[in-house]
């Protein structure tokens, strides 16, 4: 993982609990699919919040940026009662309410937007982009590990 996993996090601003083994196992049932271990290797150290700011470069672009998605939070394994919006559990009922395509695992987004974990074509999850407002959805990295190490500072794309 070229990111270093204790220099990832910033705000755990829901004040995530932490991560459990059993929280994960419970997780991958639920969401019938095995979660990338570098995912988990993140969450170890922080359940899901707010990074330090990063970004991934993009070869086409998308409706956030000409060259770039952003990754200012990544959401977290926690428990549907806790108050949180940032939590993979809730993937099943915004796939439902946004009309997303089924086998993804929402990393992060708003609704109108979701970097996702695809599983469309098997096992082992891509990373998608899907805009549901101008119905993009773009592949944008081969694997999460991947994702992971194409991720640059946001400043890099500062203005």
């Amino acid at each position: 993982m070229a990111i270093d996993k204790h220099n990832f996090w910033d705000s755990n601003f829901y004040k995530h609990p932490a991560l459990t083994t059993d929280a994960v196992n419970e997780a991958e049932k639920l969401l019938g699919v095995r979660l990338p271990s570098e995912f988990i290797e993140l969450l170890n150290v922080q359940n899901g919040g707010y990074t330090k700011g990063f970004a991934y470069p993009t070869t086409q672009p998308t409706s956030w940026a000409e060259d770039h998605v952003s990754l200012s939070e990544l959401f977290g394994i926690v428990a549907e009662s806790f108050d949180t919006a940032q939590s993979i559990l809730l993937t099943a009922y915004m796939t439902e309410e946004w009309g997303l395509p089924e086998k993804q695992v929402l990393l992060c987004g708003d609704g109108h937007w979701w970097i996702t974990l695809d599983y469309r074509k098997g096992e082992v999850p891509t990373v998608s982009w899907i805009d549901t407002e101008v119905e993009q959805d773009i592949h944008i990295a081969d694997s999460f590990a991947a994702f992971l190490n194409g991720l640059v500072s946001d400043d890099a794309f500062a203005e």
